[in-house]
């Protein structure tokens, strides 16, 4: 293993097509790791394998549905030929904005099932290698929502709650083993998904979009949004950081106030 922690390893991180999980893959490309992009749809890996192609450690396209079984025991053989030392669990959905009482089964279902079960699924498909070679990191993306009340919210929250219980559970299961889990919870992350909320916020109560946006940035000690490459940033600090396990790291301009 690299002195840094980081260099020469291989990471592969799920829902790495767009958003966080492109940001994380273009920060752990920087630090000189070998990076694997997958998700459920190969343009967009496509696209981020473009942008990384000039790194020296190498990139990886592997289209995998991380909720479906069959698809992470696939994944995982396709693999076969890599080292697979760092897994970054990041796929994840929003599901529905609504009232608890009106949220189908099925979405809650969804929601679950990619959010928690793709952690799961992954972990299990991954962490043996890991384990039988002493040595290894996962970093589990959660949220600051797993940690305090968004309302209308439940099918997310809770399960961002879930992925926070099996981190620190799983990290006494294999820290004896070498393996370091953790999760990063980031706050609400500037971009498209935050301004259709801010659009649909604003369209509910009556307000501008400018308005609803401050309104909401202003529960943040910095006053802000975090950004997709603070994000990216983080994950690799915390990979650098020799004895953090079972931990969460927030990252949410100071917006964790319950």
């Amino acid at each position: 293993m690299s002195a840094d922690r980081v260099a020469g390893r291989t990471a592969l991180v799920t829902g790495a097509g767009n958003g966080l999980g492109r940001a994380i893959a273009h920060a752990l490309s920087a630090a000189g790791a070998r990076v694997v992009l997958t998700g459920r749809t190969r343009a967009t890996l496509d696209a981020v394998a473009e942008e990384l192609a000039s790194a020296a450690a190498g990139v990886r396209v592997a289209v995998c549905d991380t909720s479906s079984p069959e698809s992470v025991a696939a994944l995982r053989a396709e693999l076969s030929d890599e080292d697979v030392s760092i897994l970054v669990n990041n796929a994840g959905i929003a599901g529905p904005v609504d009232a608890l009482v009106d949220v189908e089964p099925a979405d809650w279902d969804e929601v679950f099932a990619v959010n928690v079960r793709g952690v799961y699924l992954m972990c299990r498909a991954f962490l043996p290698a890991m384990t039988a070679a002493g040595r290894g990191d996962v970093i589990n993306v959660a949220s600051v929502s797993g940690k305090r009340p968004l309302a209308r919210r439940t099918p997310y929250t809770a399960s961002k709650m879930a992925v926070l219980g099996l981190t620190v559970t799983l990290a006494h299961e294999v820290g004896t083993l070498g393996v370091a889990v953790n999760s990063l919870s980031p706050g609400p992350v500037a971009g498209p998904r935050m301004t259709r909320n801010f659009r649909l916020e604003a369209q509910r109560t009556g307000v501008t979009e400018a308005e609803a946006e401050q309104a909401f940035v202003s529960r943040a000690a910095l006053q802000r949004m975090v950004t997709e490459e603070e994000v990216g940033a983080a994950a690799v600090a915390m990979l650098r950081m020799p004895g953090l396990t079972g931990a969460d790291i927030d990252l949410s301009a100071g917006m964790i106030a319950r």
